[in-house]
């Protein structure tokens, strides 16, 4: 998996000097690592006499019978000497000139290191897609689709054709792949794809090969490139020996500066381009392509000054400027208590003095609203980098950042491999969210992690914000006892006291491997490459509070409704009396609210009333939502895993009854019946169902921010930071489905999210509510989220934590196999438990299903390795854990893992 054998120690991937000279004779060979699945350590390649090729450099090499992407990692003189010069290949093409700074270079390989993947997958995470463009392998029809290949067919196809049923004699695995073509309009598949969906598939495609009934072709990488598009300049003063359309042409196009793209210039002067071509040929323009910058584009804004600071966050603004090297700062700030503006000043020093700042954020929906406030502040300083922007735009907004120019970056996780040179500030906003962790594919990343090492590297601060700290980041910061102005509570379980001046704390640094060309060798166990984790590095650790919100507004009270009471007394709405009352009152004063739905769609499951019998996923083992599409519409049901879907049936496809009902509540029936009992109210849905579209989260909150509804229902979304000062009412329908869940950290992520919604009410002038509505009231985490009580349901949660050492007192690994086939699985698993188990310095637990066995008919087994984090076991050699599955159960290697449902 890793380069064996070799030192990258003295390799300045960052040398521009280092290029390769066409005219020496020194540096014609280049070491690559490709990006090829399966494939290990450095490849050699030739360099044309007409490219110059850097160390880091991203290439087009050819790799087998494929074009792939590749990165230079050092020139040679002369290549191995087993290898022979005739059986080198020449490098194709340089992709994008090389910008990995040595403290980057560091960055990457400390993630494939710590996460246990193949430098090349952080890589193609950490570049925009259309970088590392790859050939792929691909099967079609030939002759097009059934009926339309007539006469085709030499050699061992002609007997089929001539028989009864052309397809008689065919297996069943190669019937399969060729009923999947079939339907597939163009007839055609990807060779991967195909492999996902049939078993053995390659046997059956070996088998349509051999009688001509398909073909194999080699699609060419698509590459991303620069957009170009033609631009008129004038050069020359505008002569009287010109005619007087032209000299009218060229006023049109002094007045406008002089410079125009070719097709606005030709639809302003009603003129053709043969006429531009006249004019060029004389000297008056010039006619070229330049590149147009495919960017984000926000609304035009107001300009916005700095806010004058309440005392504390001023006190936290002047701690973070202070500090000019590498630090770790948690903000913790209630809901409303003004950390944005925090952050923007924090930030502002720093671009006058030339250095840039990166903010993370946990979801796309978060930016515009953020991006916005920063851009009113710092201007086109700002940019945006998150999946949602097109292949075009991430690859733009990447090449921007590589110029050096001072600038802000606003993005969702990725962002975190944003190439920023002269870093001075990363910012973590809402730090405790599940989305900075990526389950799969690999690396299996956090970014709060990679942030934490980025800022070491580049040695500036890293800023955690959030109103409800993860447990991880209040042991870490508090761990010595750090005690801060304005400080809000007692230390967790098992916490040490050792006060620093002024909320600062040195803590001993052990979360990462020290940087070395070792991380690049194949890894021989766990604990030596993590070796550096029990290394103690000191670091500057900062605890700051923000314990009031702004203009000392209250936080809104929060009333729990025992929806087993309101049955009792004959309410069986989905909402209760209080609910409904509330939401009269807010269509009475012309107020708005926010209603609080823990899942998507119209009905968790559909259900016979007869037999019982649930419709489920024929891929999954989960039931069917029902989703409800306009009115007279096929009523639909949908997974919300594999995406499956099916109309719903008329009767029971087990009993034939036609009684079925549907059971649960999600934002589609929570819509459905404020129509009903509320027809005045106006709604806007906010989920992942409604928010698909590119530019639908801005459009949506510009809706609701201009007074175009007054309720805004929706599931996660809404609890994520959005600040909506005219919410006066917040309402959870039904808090029990986030409490009830078999996970470890579900009461901590319950906590976190009903807090955060809440947070939204009361956020301007008028005073909030929330209304939670729930079966089980005497729940902890209820009790807490009445009395917005971070610190008591901390404590009460490390104790349990620390008894059954899960983190933040205990280290897991998670082990996640799937595979089409139910028993190679779940045998394989048992394997790898087995051979796991002769080791007795670590906790094997498992293996077992997961949650949901089966998702997109791939069969999913989980092992947990669990072990303490202060004394590094001796864990198994990774590599030797891979060789235990066959090549049709997939292992990921999941650290740190935050879902193990």
């Amino acid at each position: 998996m890793y380069i064996n054998d070799i030192n990258l120690s003295p390799l300045v991937v960052s040398e521009p000097s280092e290029s390769y000279k066409s005219g020496e004779t020194v540096n014609r060979w280049v070491e690559v690592l490709v990006d090829c699945p399966g494939s290990t350590g450095l490849f050699t390649y030739r360099l044309p006499a007409q490219l110059e090729i850097k160390p880091g450099d991203i290439l087009s090499v050819p790799f087998g019978a494929q074009q792939l992407g590749a990165i230079a990692i050092r020139l040679l003189a002369q290549p191995n000497i087993d290898l022979p010069p005739e059986k080198i290949r020449e490098v194709e093409d340089i992709v994008s000139v090389g910008f990995f700074p040595s403290a980057y270079w560091e960055l990457l390989n400390r993630v494939a290191a710590y996460y246990y993947t193949p430098l090349i997958q952080v890589i193609r995470v950490a570049l925009p897609p259309g970088l590392l463009g790859r050939s792929q392998r691909r099967i079609r029809l030939v002759g097009g689709r059934a009926g339309e290949q007539g006469s085709r067919g030499a050699g061992g196809s002609r007997y089929l054709l001539g028989s009864a049923d052309p397809l008689a004699f065919l297996t069943p695995t190669a019937r399969q792949v060729w009923e999947l073509l079939q339907g597939q309009p163009a007839g055609d598949y990807s060779f991967v794809y195909l492999q996902q969906k049939v078993k053995s598939a390659y046997r059956g495609i070996r088998e349509l090969l051999r009688f001509g009934l398909v073909e194999s072709y080699l699609e060419p990488p698509r590459l991303t490139r620069p957009k170009l598009q033609k631009a008129v300049t004038l050069t020359g003063t505008i002569d009287q020996e010109l005619t007087t359309r032209q000299r009218e042409i060229l006023e049109v196009l002094r007045r406008r500066g002089g410079e125009l793209w070719l097709n606005e210039f030709l639809q302003i002067c009603k003129t053709t381009t043969p006429t531009l071509k006249g004019l060029e040929e004389k000297g008056y323009i010039i006619i070229e392509e330049r590149e147009v910058l495919r960017t984000e584009q926000g609304p035009t804004l107001v300009g916005d000054g700095a806010k004058s600071l309440t005392t504390a966050q001023a006190s936290a603004l002047t701690t973070i400027q202070t500090l000019d090297k590498f630090a770790q700062v948690l903000l913790h700030g209630v809901t409303g208590s003004g950390k944005t503006e925090v952050y923007l000043q924090a930030i502002a020093p720093l671009l006058n003095q030339g250095k840039s700042a990166l903010v993370l954020v946990p979801e796309i929906g978060l930016t515009p609203q953020l991006t916005d406030r920063f851009r009113a502040r710092f201007g086109n300083k700002v940019s945006v980098y998150h999946s949602a922007l097109s292949d075009g735009e991430r690859y733009d907004t990447w090449r921007q950042m590589l110029t050096g120019e001072p600038q802000v970056v606003i993005g969702t996780r990725s962002a975190v491999f944003a190439p920023l040179p002269n870093l001075g500030l990363i910012i973590l906003d809402e730090e405790h969210d599940s989305s900075f962790k990526q389950d799969s594919p690999i690396p299996t990343y956090h970014a709060r992690t990679v942030a934490h090492w980025r800022a070491e590297l580049e040695n500036c601060p890293l800023v955690l914000g959030s109103a409800t700290p993860s447990l991880e980041t209040w042991v870490s910061v508090r761990k010595q006892g750090s005690r801060g102005a304005g400080e809000q509570g007692s230390r967790g379980a098992g916490e040490q006291r050792s006060r620093g001046a002024g909320g600062e704390v040195v803590t001993p640094h052990s979360s990462l491997p020290t940087p070395n060309s070792s991380l690049l060798t194949p890894h021989s166990s766990l604990s030596t490459q993590h070796s550096a984790l029990s290394t103690q590095h000191s670091f500057r650790t900062h605890y700051l509070s923000l314990p009031e919100r702004i203009n000392s507004r209250p936080l809104p009270p929060v009333e729990i409704v025992d929806m087993r009471q309101e049955l009792q007394q004959g309410n069986r709405s989905i909402f209760s009396r209080s609910l409904q009352a509330a939401l009269e009152e807010l269509q009475e004063r012309k107020q708005q609210g926010i209603l609080f739905i823990h899942r998507r769609g119209h009905s968790t499951f559909v259900s016979c009333r007869s037999c019982g019998y649930v419709l489920e996923c024929p891929h999954c083992d989960v039931s069917l939502a029902y989703h409800h599409t306009e009115e007279k519409a096929p009523e639909l049901l949908r997974c919300h895993y594999c995406n499956y879907a099916r109309s719903h049936p008329k009767f029971c496809p087990d009993c034939s009854s036609p009684y079925l009902k549907f059971f649960g509540s999600g934002t589609q029936r929570v819509t459905q019946e404020l129509a009903r009992q509320f027809p005045e109210l106006r709604l806007i849905r906010f989920d992942s169902d409604t928010t698909r579209n590119k530019g639908s989260h801005r459009t949506l909150l510009t809706q609701f921010a201009n007074g175009e509804a007054d309720l805004l229902v929706g599931t996660q979304m809404l609890t994520k930071g959005l600040d909506l000062p005219q919410v006066t009412l917040v309402g959870v329908v039904a808090a029990d489905g986030l409490l009830n869940l078999s996970d470890y950290r579900a009461s901590e992520r319950a906590f976190q999210t009903l807090t955060q919604v809440a947070g939204r009410a009361g956020r301007g002038e008028d005073p909030g509510r929330v209304i939670v509505q729930t079966y089980t009231t005497e729940h902890q985490v209820i009790a807490a989220v009445r009395s917005h009580d971070y610190q008591s349901f901390s404590q009460a949660e490390l104790e349990q934590r620390q008894a059954l050492n899960y983190p933040p007192y205990g280290r897991l690994i998670l082990l996640r196999l799937s595979s089409l086939d139910p028993i190679q699985v779940q045998n394989t698993a048992q394997v790898i438990a087995t051979a796991l188990s002769t080791e007795e310095e670590f906790e094997i637990l498992g293996p077992a299903p997961a949650s949901i066995l089966r998702v997109a008919n791939r069969y999913r087994w989980q092992i947990l390795i669990k072990f303490a984090p202060d004394a590094l076991p001796r864990l198994p050699d990774w590599e030797e854990v891979r060789s235990l599955c066959p090549s049709s159960v997939s292992l990921t290697i999941d650290v740190d893992p935050l879902n193990i449902m």
